[in-house]
């Protein structure tokens, strides 16, 4: 995580986080995440490269809202490995559990406007684009950002 994308200004530049400045940074992440496994509603998974298991980047539901039984989800990738396909699969997947074996009915995803190419991952899987929302995201620098909003339902892919 550390080597891969979690030390790198440029790979984590448009998520709401700072790149870690040393592996223990990294370690107090991983601490936390692992304690979050307690929690029966904790989705949260490594993405790996299929032929050597090296762990490149993660994605997980940031936020449930119950009533409405919708989830949102977070992604991050290494810079290494954009634009090769990797992230429209692993959503793809994490799609289909999240309808198919925990019943969620809208997912929704969200990506600053500066970063079109998350955008386009959400069209491949079939999110539609839904609006942009007027300063509701906050980059790593703390400076408020507009955010572009997607959503499936689970209607949309039967």
């Amino acid at each position: 995580m550390f080597d891969n994308w979690a030390k790198d200004p440029e790979n984590v530049k448009y998520l709401s986080w700072q790149a870690h400045k040393d592996i223990n940074d990294t370690y107090k992440i991983l601490n936390e995440w692992i304690d979050k496994y307690k929690n029966k509603n904790c989705y949260k998974w490594c993405i790996t490269l299929k032929d050597t298991n090296e762990v490149i980047g993660s994605i997980d539901v940031i936020e449930i809202i119950e009533i409405r039984s919708t989830c949102e989800i977070g992604y991050v990738i290494s810079k290494k490995y954009w634009n090769k396909g990797i992230m429209t699969e692993t959503l793809r997947a994490v799609m289909n559990y999240l309808f198919n074996t925990v019943g969620f009915n809208r997912i929704q995803l969200r990506h600053m406007t500066e970063n079109p190419a998350s955008g386009r991952v959400m069209v491949k899987c079939g999110m539609k684009y839904e609006g942009i929302l007027r300063q509701y995201g906050v980059k790593n620098t703390g400076e408020r950002c507009d955010t572009a909003i997607y959503s499936i339902l689970k209607s949309d892919i039967l």
